[in-house]
């Protein structure tokens, strides 16, 4: 079993940051997520587990994805219910069912906005890609 997320917080005059250690953040000059006033919104997330390795399943690395944003989350005070849209790029579609079946096993009850889309190719070889936003009431 993956290890839980590791997620450290900085903050700077108007916005806090959360950094997840993946090896892209600093190169590419990204956050994993970041807190501005109420809204969260979370970068696109692959399911990389923390030795670096994949799940082998686009389900298990769903899985992975959405652990890995539930932990930036709830580092800049939010609550998965504050979720208000999330975006599912997969590199098959016909895994549809399997992405969307993690995803329900978090947002069933919360039910946000969403889209799944298709696309050609995700980095290092990911194959799913998960974004998501958050309001913080």
């Amino acid at each position: 079993m993956a290890e839980d997320p590791r997620i450290t917080v900085t903050e700077s005059a108007s916005r806090r940051h959360a950094s997840s250690g993946a090896r892209f953040e600093p190169a590419v000059g990204y956050s994993r997520a970041v807190r501005s006033g109420p809204f969260i919104t979370v970068s696109g997330t692959v399911g990389l587990n923390a030795d670096g390795s994949y799940p082998s399943t686009i389900g298990g690395q769903a899985r992975r994805a959405l652990a890995i944003i539930r932990a930036a989350i709830e580092a800049l005070g939010g609550r998965m219910e504050d979720v208000v849209r999330t975006r599912m790029f997969v590199a098959d579609i016909g895994a549809f069912d399997q992405v969307g079946r993690a995803h329900g096993e978090l947002f069933r009850d919360i039910r946000p906005a969403t889209s799944m889309v298709e696309v050609s190719r995700l980095v290092d070889g990911a194959l799913v890609e998960i974004e998501a936003d958050a309001i913080v009431a």
